[in-house]
């Protein structure tokens, strides 16, 4: 329950098949920046500070790594395969940086489905406004189990 309220899970691991895609357009805010770097206290000036980042390689700030893989894994917790899941292992790359003020796209396909061991392989792969690969990573994904009734072992003593 979240708040009072019955929370609708995810798909069940039978309700799912190879070849799903799910799409997300995503802008990175200075908001977005903010409650990030206040949440983890990360001060990486590459992240924050212009004057430094004008003096590096990559010319103005980024947008911390750890963040855009956030959005994948909220996109997989509310989407694909929804409440309920859980992310067991990742493997991800980031060929590009990302800027602040970005937009990007995020494409996301089932690409495996094991129902003997109830995980899934998501594969994703992230756009900029240019069309270039900035992230390619896979996920195994545990989809949300059918939960027990609270009352399926009230009489397993008698």
């Amino acid at each position: 329950m979240l708040l009072g309220k019955k929370r609708k899970l995810g798909r069940k691991i039978d309700e799912i098949n190879v070849g799903e895609k799910l799409e997300i357009t995503e802008t990175i805010e200075d908001k977005d920046l903010l409650l990030y770097l206040g949440l983890t206290d990360d001060n990486n000036p590459l992240y924050i500070q212009h004057d430094y980042a004008t003096l590096t390689p990559f010319k103005k700030p980024l947008v911390p790594q750890i963040m855009l893989t956030g959005l994948i894994t909220s996109a997989i917790s509310k989407y694909l395969p929804g409440p309920g899941s859980s992310i067991l292992k990742q493997s991800i790359a980031f060929p590009k940086p990302v800027y602040h003020y970005a937009t990007i796209v995020l494409h996301f396909e089932i690409t495996n489905v094991d129902t003997d061991e109830h995980v899934i392989t998501v594969s994703v792969k992230g756009y900029d406004e240019e069309k270039d690969e900035i992230i390619n990573g896979e996920f195994e994904v545990c989809p949300p189990h059918t939960p027990r009734s609270i009352t399926a072992r009230t009489f397993d003593n008698f």
